[in-house]
Parts: C-alpha cells; structure tokens; sequence
C-alpha cells in the first residue's frame, strides 16, 4: 500500500491523536465503544474507517469528522479547485464527502458535498462538540435527517439549520439517495 494514500494519513493521525493524550488502546475503546481490535487495525491502516467509526472516534477526539480530515488533507489554500479537493467515501454504506472548503486554523467553518446512496442510514451517537451549527443544504433526492430526536424530510433545496447537542442520523429512501452540501460552524 503506498505510504500517502488517504487511508495511511488518517492512520497516522489517529495514532498521534492517542499518543497525545497518554491512552493506551483499551482507554480509546472504552472512549469510542470501537473495539480494540478495530482500532489497532485502524491505525495500522489494515482496514479503512467506516463513517461511523471515525464519527465515535472524532466524539471521543472532541473533533469533527471534518476537523480529522482536515489535519490529514494539507495546507491552507484561498481557492480550492475542484481537482484539489479531498474525497473520502464508505462504500459499505454508500456515503460519499467532499470537502469543498476544509477547515483552516483562521476560518470558522467548512463545507463538504456529500452523497448518500439509495437506503442508506448513518447514524451518529454525540456530536463531536456540543453545539455544533449545521446547514444542510439538500441539492438531490431526498433525505430524512434526525436531529436530538426529531425528523426532519427534506426535498431538493430545503436547508435544515441546527445546533448538534445529541445524536443525529442521516437516512434516504430505498427509491432515492441524497447529494447535499453541509456547512459546519
């Protein structure tokens, strides 16, 4: 496997994030409910995360997935071409992001282009950060998005805003998958 590949940077990362912290493998896992196993796996880049276990892992990380990312995507840029921007998929569950404008040490927010695939639920536990402010931007399909508890339907071109403090859950329908962008502040 080639050395810089999205999957090793991420790897690292997530080794590093431990090492700072002082855990031991069993203290993440009790953190992140990841087995240890898989998080051994993971840092060895044995196997590729999964959406919801880098979403555990970032809770655990006090991180956003997107925060993660970005520490293994590289350098500040103004413009982000097209080309230049990072994608990471889980075709397991048929989640696909683009991060469009990654996170940066001065800038506030982000935006990442995301896809669903037709019957497709990624769920999530806690928030990285509680009170995490989301617009979600549905461009395609249709998407049903749970929010502390509530469910909201969304059609292309509704926006759904929302501070994160509990668990969340993205879900299509088994007719339609979902393209949106999300913007994170």
């Amino acid at each position: 496997m080639h050395n810089d590949t999205i999957d090793n940077r991420i790897a690292q990362r997530l080794r590093a994030l431990r090492a700072e912290r002082g855990w031991p493998l069993d203290e993440l896992a009790r953190r992140s409910a990841v087995s240890r196993a898989t998080l051994s796996r993971l840092e060895n880049a044995e196997v590729s995360p999964t959406a919801s276990v880098l979403g555990k892992l970032c809770a655990a990380y006090g991180l956003t997935m997107s925060r993660l990312m970005h520490m293994v995507e590289g350098e500040f840029a103004p413009v982000v071409r097209r080309r230049a921007q990072e994608v990471w998929s889980d075709p397991e569950i048929g989640f696909r992001r683009r991060s469009i404008s990654p996170p940066a040490q001065t800038l506030a927010g982000e935006a990442l282009e995301c896809e669903l695939h037709a019957d497709t639920r990624i769920s999530y536990d806690a928030p990285p950060r509680p009170g995490l402010e989301h617009h979600l931007i549905l461009l395609d399909g249709a998407l049903s998005v749970t929010v502390d508890g509530k469910s909201h339907d969304l059609n292309p071109g509704d926006c759904l805003r929302y501070q994160l403090f509990g668990p969340s859950a993205f879900e299509t329908s088994a007719r339609a998958g979902a393209k949106y962008i999300l913007f994170v502040v």
